[in-house]
């Protein structure tokens, strides 16, 4: 599928892993897991490739201290938090405009419990909840702070990675 190889070449040239392997059937979703700083995917299981997407953005904006833990016991048990959700959210959705995916690849109605309707809707309205979490992580800029920084503003990311 064209789709995920655009996914895995963006993935890869930000410095997030893909590993593919053989997955038992009790992942969170169908195909995915994480571990440490990577997407694990069985293709074969993996029902939704937009998850692929909002996945790595939980990698992308968790702290580097925090990312190698992702998958084993040390990771708190309460990750991702609130805010970090969001975030991933927000992330996934530069990520498909950056990629030119349908948002409805990403944010397909199967998932996100049932609310992606309303985070599409939401999108278009630019009401991005949780934008203040990413500028704090500096991954992009709110229209105010684009400006004092001129450049331009979120969905446009600075970068992808949280440092």
């Amino acid at each position: 599928m064209e789709e995920i190889t655009k996914i895995f070449n963006f993935l890869s040239e930000i410095g997030i892993e893909i590993r593919e392997e053989k997955l038992e059937n009790d992942t969170f979703l169908p195909g995915l897991t994480l571990k440490s700083n990577a997407v694990v995917v069985d293709l074969e299981k993996l029902k939704y490739p937009g998850d692929l997407l909002h996945e790595a953005g939980h990698i992308a904006v968790t702290s580097p201290e925090n990312r190698s833990r992702i998958g084993t016991p040390e990771m708190d048990q309460n990750w991702p938090d609130g805010g970090e959700e969001m975030a991933a959210i927000l992330w996934s959705y530069a990520a498909a405009l950056h990629l030119n995916l349908p948002l409805e690849f990403v944010f397909h109605p199967d998932g996100y419990k049932n609310e992606s309707e309303w985070l599409i809707s939401n999108f278009e309205k630019e009401n991005y909840v949780g934008l203040p979490f990413l500028e704090w992580i500096g991954l992009t800029y709110g229209k105010e702070n684009a400006i004092k920084n001129d450049t331009s503003p979120f969905p446009v990311m600075q970068k992808w990675i949280r440092n």
